[in-house]
């Protein structure tokens, strides 16, 4: 029994956290399951604990969401990396073009950063 409860605590937990990130999101369980091209049931039980994913459907609502996977399974990255995802994780939002103006500026500070050593 304890390994059950303990089983159904992290599902909780990680079914929390996509609930979390689909809200941040603003996005319904229905239009998450549209995206992710699962189920709406699947998207609720999953938020709810009640049921645990394969790592197919895991990966699904990760790109669905443009989720950091380890942020969905509670795995805390290093204080510096954490930056840098935040920072991605912004970046990936951004419109194409946007993107490239931002991929761009970041190249030539890096190649200015250089060569001033």
């Amino acid at each position: 029994m304890v390994g059950r409860r303990a089983v159904s605590q992290e599902l909780l937990q990680i079914g929390e956290r996509i609930r979390s990130q689909r809200i941040k999101l603003c996005l319904s369980q229905e239009a998450l399951a549209e995206k992710a091209g699962i189920s709406t049931n699947t998207v609720s039980r999953i938020e709810g604990g009640q049921m645990s994913m394969g790592i197919v459907t895991f990966i699904k609502l990760v790109q669905a969401m443009g989720a950091d996977a380890n942020v969905l399974l509670g795995i805390v990255p290093e204080a510096g990396k954490k930056q840098y995802q935040d920072i991605f994780y912004r970046i990936s939002h951004l419109r194409a073009a946007d993107q490239e103006i931002v991929l761009r500026t970041v190249e030539a500070l890096v190649e200015g950063l250089r060569q001033g050593r």
